[in-house]
């Protein structure tokens, strides 16, 4: 792909990004390194975010997968199956698996078979870990908070209403470019 060198945002930042695209710009100066400057500071934040282990929930003993399925029962308010639960998360129908048996095991949640179909399951909250995320996700909440923190009000709101345009667009195209 050829074209117009990035944006410019990373010649005058100093972030570890800025840094590379710098060198790739260097080596290929006829590259446009913009989509770079972006990706790449998305994945960068995400690396971090995911470093921190978000406190609150590391002191339950949650991990943020854990905590995702937990949340999407006490959303939606009712029963999902574990196909449900997978969609609600985003994660593959293995990985609801093990987080099931675990949170099963911890007392957090119920599993009941269908009467009418005993192939399929049903999960619930037990009373356990309904208080357990109506306690978390305040704590959760002001965690998160303080990492944004570094942006302001208005900063916080735009990079909200880009990334949520961004998902928009991506959410199903993705798979569309990988073919």
């Amino acid at each position: 792909m050829t074209g117009t060198k990035g944006t410019g945002a990373a010649g005058g930042r100093g972030d570890t990004v800025a840094a590379v695209v710098r060198q790739w710009q260097a080596v290929h100066p006829d590259l446009d390194t913009g989509p770079m400057e972006i990706i790449g500071r998305v994945n960068r934040c995400a690396a971090l975010l995911q470093q921190a282990e978000d406190a609150p929930l590391r002191r339950a003993g949650l991990s943020r997968a854990e905590f995702d399925l937990l949340g999407a029962l006490r959303r939606t308010g009712h029963e999902l199956t574990p196909s449900e639960v997978a969609r609600e998360t985003f994660s593959s129908g293995a990985a609801v698996t093990k987080r099931l048996k675990q949170l099963t095991e911890r007392g957090l949640v119920d599993r009941r078979t269908d009467t009418r179909d005993r192939r399929v399951s049903h999960v619930r909250l037990t009373a356990a870990g309904r208080d357990l995320v109506d306690t978390i996700l305040p704590e959760q909440l002001a965690y998160e908070t303080a990492v944004l923190s570094a942006l302001d009000d208005t900063h916080q709101s735009e990079l909200a209403s880009l990334l949520g345009d961004l998902l928009g667009r991506l959410e199903g195209r993705l798979e569309s470019l990988r073919t």
